[in-house]
């Protein structure tokens, strides 16, 4: 069993303090790099040599440094010394190894700095020892947290909706099932999105799971159950002593995890689909994916009797794009060189309240939202340029531009006949919420998330032709009178006649007699 997080971290701190002062190649080195791999709890002599010999690019006789062979080169230097040189070294080794042995890292270091290169992604890092302990994660490898290898041969809407599909079969088969699957799924859809966009610490989910739990699956549903309870907790109010690797997930609030759920149970071949989810790069996800999801776990019976319909991204943005889209962006023309014209209509789109009556699993709501955050994002880097900022100088200076964000989820609302795609357009919007913020922080450089979940949209579960559809408005702190919706868009599903049951038949009758 690796170290926990926590314990790490305690030995770089105690690693950081020690060498600190260190100055000399010769003399220490080979004691630095025992103490840098026990900071993981591996005994350097198991898995690396000192002054591995082999031939240089040149055809002379080299001594690396250490090697742990198809894993880690590392080259070491006094402090002070030329760290790209010492890079070059060591990629002068390479002619001398064998297939097996080449490494995907390279590291060097003076005993004051490190730089670490990832020859696989590309990727270099550099810090100072003084920072060991806040970069320690790039040294997962070294205790067995591995980086993962994404699929890419399949679109990750079709083979994540698939493989959601079975796991619902397989919990439902041993009598998991009802309202507790539907949550308990959705659930597992925010965690495997959120794993791959940075609301989590990126991976977080993957390596709890794939560290913590047995192969045989008989303890995740424990696991899992914890992981629920912790999510749904500000740090503050968790037990202290709590494992790193559980305490490393943030607080999400927004009441997905409030509600206890029984626990369930996993197999081996269960723990394997939920695993094969995680091998997907969630960060692609498309608002069709819920759809597709939906669709999946029930067949085309259920879903012509429950009303569920789905309709393509292209078709959507043919209904919104006449129906406010194009107005909204001809009035943004018109104002966005006066400051406070453009600031008022900034607040006006803020307000805007668009609703569902017929939501499904959200699909209408998730790109109404999508755009409308687009014609935000012109909007804010108008009015910085009328304030004399550059887009350029901005993400150089990474400035928070959180509070130029006005537009949010909270001013979106649905009604939706079955519970289970109301969860998920629920879900959806957090997701399409934060794939926004993500690009809020592209745009202007600064990290930009909502979390702990604050704000939702209202998702009604229940039948919109009984439902009174003011009841889901809250006014707000200024509005006068009834509170209204700007905007009522969907594809309400349509059944003939003749193919209706009693009970929407009835449901006929009273809409039209209304």
């Amino acid at each position: 069993m690796p170290l926990s997080w926590n314990e790490i971290k305690s030995r770089a701190l105690l690693f950081t303090q020690e060498w600190k002062d260190e100055v000399s190649e010769d003399a220490e080195a080979k004691s630095f790099w025992d103490d840098f791999f026990n900071v993981f709890g591996i005994s350097r002599r198991r898995v690396a040599s000192f002054e591995q010999q082999v031939k240089k690019i040149d055809d002379k006789q080299g001594y690396i440094d250490l090697l742990w062979k198809g894993v880690i080169l590392i080259e070491h230097k006094s402090r002070g010394k030329d760290l790209e040189k010492a890079y070059k070294q060591a990629k002068d080794y390479f002619p001398g190894l064998t297939e097996k042995e080449l490494p995907r890292y390279i590291l060097v270091s003076d005993f004051e700095r490190f730089k670490l290169y990832d020859l696989e992604d590309g990727q270099q890092y550099d810090f100072k020892l003084a920072q060991l302990v806040d970069h320690v994660h790039l040294f997962g490898f070294i205790v067995g947290y591995q980086k993962r290898t994404y699929k890419e041969q399949y679109p990750v809407n079709i083979e994540a909706a698939e493989l959601m599909g079975r796991l619902h079969d397989k919990l439902k088969e041993i009598g998991y099932e009802g309202h507790a699957l539907e949550l308990y799924l959705v659930r597992l859809v925010f965690l495997l999105f959120a794993d791959d966009t940075n609301i989590f610490e990126k991976g977080i989910f993957y390596d709890y799971l794939d560290l913590t739990t047995d192969e045989d699956g008989s303890d995740l549903a424990a696991h899992l159950a914890q992981l629920f309870e912790v999510l749904n907790a500000p740090k503050e109010k968790r037990l202290r002593n709590i494992n790193e690797s559980l305490n490393a997930f943030p607080y999400v609030n927004g009441k997905l995890f409030e509600e206890h759920l029984p626990t369930a149970a996993f197999d081996s071949q269960m723990r394997k689909i939920l695993m094969d989810c995680c091998l997907l790069d969630w960060g692609k996800i498309s608002p069709a994916i819920f759809g597709s999801l939906f669709q999946s776990v029930m067949d085309a019976k259920a879903r012509r009797n429950l009303g569920a319909h789905y309709t393509s991204e292209k078709n959507i943005l043919k209904l919104i794009k006449p129906l406010f889209l194009d107005e909204l962006y001809s009035e943004y023309n018109s104002v966005k060189d006066s400051k406070q014209k453009l600031k008022n209509f900034h607040d006006k789109i803020s307000r805007l309240r668009f609703l569902d009556p017929a939501c499904g699993c959200g699909n209408f709501l998730i790109i109404a939202y999508r755009e409308l955050r687009l014609l935000e994002i012109d909007i804010i880097k108008q009015r910085l340029k009328l304030e004399g900022f550059r887009e350029e100088v901005l993400r150089e200076a990474k400035m928070d531009v959180g509070y130029l964000v006005q537009c949010d989820v909270d001013k979106f609302y649905g009604i939706e006949y079955e519970e289970f795609p109301a969860q998920i357009a629920q879900v959806a919007m957090w997701l399409i919420d934060h794939q926004m913020n993500q690009l809020v922080s592209n745009t202007f450089g600064e990290y930009y998330v909502r979390l702990p979940l604050r704000k939702s949209a209202t998702i009604k579960h229940g039948n919109a032709l009984r439902t009174d559809w003011q009841s889901l408005i809250d006014p707000l702190p200024f509005e006068k009178g009834q509170p209204k919706y700007d905007y009522i868009l969907g594809n309400p599903p349509f059944i003939g006649k003749s193919l209706m049951n009693t009970a929407q038949k009835a449901d006929r009758i009273s809409s039209l007699t209304a």
